[in-house]
């Protein structure tokens, strides 16, 4: 899987997630991706996320996407 599909992948994940929410926890974010069935390599960034709210940039900043 290229870095590129994983990007898009996780900007699909975030946009899905973050509408109509201000910030979002990294435990919802994680069960969001397993739900989601991301890509293992992205799973392992979401996991490493200290627990806390993040917003879509501080998220996307921190998992290397891009917030769109």
């Amino acid at each position: 899987m290229t870095d590129e599909t994983t990007s898009t992948e996780l900007d699909d994940l975030l946009d899905d997630l973050y509408s109509g929410q201000e910030r979002v926890t990294q435990s919802e974010i994680q069960r969001r991706a397993v739900a989601a069935e991301v890509p293992a390599e992205l799973l392992t960034r979401i996991t490493a996320l200290p627990q806390g709210e993040y917003s879509v940039d501080e998220a996307a900043d921190l998992l290397g996407g891009t917030s769109r």
